[in-house]
């Protein structure tokens, strides 16, 4: 994970697109040098070799648990920090309207610095991957390492930005106990890609006062066109989503790789217009920004804090000051000063002299566009329409967001080799019935085995084909729900056998009952619960009858019998018969 971090520059003066949030620019900045204040923070990230991370801090996870703790505490007290804003702040928002902007910083999956070639692993030792420039060292000059812009490229041909011939760095100067240069690189007048553009819609969980959103950069800063707490939270959601999916990230905003900082503003909805202007908008009342975001909810809640804040001071007669403030987890329902916040003035803003322009070629952003792995929105496409899957948008949505991206490779995995085998076997199947079999094993069967063994994704011992055989055995009907549940439960264990091996050796052939032997099972279950059957046909209880599938399963030999032909023989017997005979 390296320390430098594509930023998105200036906003410039573009039209909005409904349900769409236009990108400016991206840019690169480089941030403090990696001395050791940072080394403690940043072992809490992945490195950017995905598998290299394998540690997690402790302190991190005992915090998270006990903020949960603290609000189940709350919630059986009747009052949560999450729940909705007073009565009286609910009426007074019809008064007024929020406007945000929002800036996201993303740290791109490089192993090199941007200007040394010092590695970026967080792995190691403090201090023990420091370049001379880093720190500053009189005489020392930057080197601009051209495999960081790779990942960055990834990420604007994913925003659909338009990528610049030339580009080139400045210097912002301002003062930070761990920035020894007195000044930060970036990109603020020739950033390196320009007026980009992403689509929200309702399925990305946007407010419902919001059609249209502003512009996106990496700090990706959005143009203040975004009107609603739940639609800030959509669009930072769908960002990292995209950024995650072309490989320009390593993490996402739980494990540090992202930070959302929020720029928010109200106004009188009846009233003038304010006297602030950004990037061409006009109207706007006077914005504060809260920084250092870390969640998806927390840019959610730090938003509606910091209205209602807002609201209240105005309603009062008082005046919103141009500042920077804080938000924490530990009092989410309030924001606090930090700072008053800077001009572009105070920055100073010069032209680097160390550095020379960056220049891109057509042929480059050609074969990273044609290369560019399939972004969200495709995913779900395919999942939903393609006839090899048609899932549900539910659950395509959460196979999606499980494990990044590892459960959905697993799972296409499994549905070509069920495939494959049902071809082998000439057996005429619906391809889409073989995908929603494969998701349902793959998210619930073989996600429930990994919660009870507390186990991650990584640790699964279930390959692909062979859950691709038990399903196909599945289907075939050689085994039943329930045999193939055992088959999976003695593989994820760490049992080598081949799958049918194991059907063999443990007895798990399914020998199907005669319709006889059903009928008269189906008798003797029906003895036992004269009550269920009393629910089932006087009263129309008919869920009562999956009770009695499972009691029927339990009463019969192990592996013969099957629950839909137990189903069909209960639902004659309860509901059909009777129903013949009043006839």
């Amino acid at each position: 994970m390296p320390p430098w971090k594509l930023r998105y520059a200036r906003a410039c003066n573009i039209f909005p697109i409904p349900n769409g949030v236009d990108i400016d620019c991206i840019a690169f900045r480089r941030p403090c040098p990696d001395v050791a204040i940072r080394s403690t923070i940043r072992k809490l990230f992945r490195s950017t070799q995905r598998t290299s991370y394998t540690t997690q801090v402790a302190g991190a996870v005992a915090l998270r648990k006990q903020l949960k703790d603290e609000a189940k505490v709350k919630r059986a007290a009747g009052s949560t920090s999450t729940s909705p804003s007073p009565p009286s702040i609910q009426q007074m928002l019809k008064d007024w309207e929020l406007t945000v902007g929002i800036e996201i910083h993303a740290q791109l999956n490089t192993a090199r610095k941007l200007f040394s070639h010092a590695a970026t692993s967080i792995n190691d030792e403090p201090n023990t991957h420091v370049a001379f420039f880093d720190v500053a060292i009189p005489g020392s000059l930057p080197k601009f390492q051209n495999a960081t812009l790779i990942p960055a490229l990834r990420a604007a041909i994913a925003l659909e930005c338009r990528i610049q011939h030339i580009s080139r760095f400045d210097r912002k100067h301002y003062f930070y106990h761990d920035q020894p240069a007195g000044y930060q690189l970036t990109q603020y007048y020739e950033p390196f890609a320009k007026n980009g553009c992403i689509t929200l819609t309702e399925d990305d969980g946007i407010g419902r006062m919001d059609g249209k959103a502003g512009q996106p950069l990496i700090e990706i800063i959005s143009l203040p066109q975004i009107h609603s707490p739940e639609t800030a939270a959509a669009y930072v959601r769908k960002i990292q989503a995209i950024l995650l999916a072309v490989d320009a990230v390593t993490t996402g905003m739980e494990m540090g790789g992202l930070r959302a900082d929020v720029n928010v503003s109200v106004r009188r909805r009846d009233g003038p217009l304010g006297n602030s202007e950004y990037s061409g908008i006009t109207g706007l009342g006077q914005r504060t920004e809260i920084k250092n975001l870390s969640t998806l909810k927390g840019v959610e809640e730090a938003i509606k804090a910091e209205r209602d804040r807002q609201i209240s001071i105005l309603e009062a007669g008082g005046a919103v000051d141009g500042e920077t403030r804080g938000w924490s987890l530990t009092a989410p329902t309030v924001t606090r000063r930090l700072r008053g916040k800077e001009g572009e003035v105070d920055y100073r803003y010069m032209p680097d002299p160390d550095i020379a322009p960056i220049t891109i070629g057509a042929d480059v952003i050609e074969y990273l566009a044609k290369t560019l792995p399939k972004l969200p929105n495709q995913l779900l496409t395919m999942l939903t329409e393609d006839k090899r899957y048609r899932l549900s948008m539910t659950d395509a949505k959460i196979l999606l967001q499980l494990d990044d991206g590892e459960r959905l490779e697993y799972y296409t995995s499994v549905v070509e080799k069920l495939n494959n085998i049902c071809r082998d076997l000439e057996a005429e199947v619906d391809l889409g019935s073989t995908g929603q079999l494969a998701a349902n094993w793959v998210m619930h069967e073989l996600g429930s085995l990994l919660t009870r063994a507390d186990r991650s994704w990584k640790d699964t011992q279930v390959p692909s084909a062979k859950l691709a055989s038990i399903l196909a055995n599945l289907m075939s009907k050689k085994i039943t729900g329930n045999s193939a549940k055992q088959v999976l439960k003695l593989i994820f264990d760490g049992d080598g056998r081949e799958v049918g091996a194991i059907i063999r050796e443990e007895g798990l052939v399914y020998r199907p009952l005669s319709g006889e032997e059903y009928a008269d099972l189906a008798s003797k279950v029906l003895e036992q619960h004269n009550d269920k059957v009393k629910q089932i046909r006087e009263k129309g209880q008919t869920g009562k009858l999956m009770f009695l599938v499972g009691q029927m399963m339990r009463a019969g030999e192990e592996g013969r019998v099957d629950a839909k032909e137990a189903e069909s023989v209960l639902h004659r017997i309860l509901l059909e018969e009777p129903s013949q005979k009043r006839a």
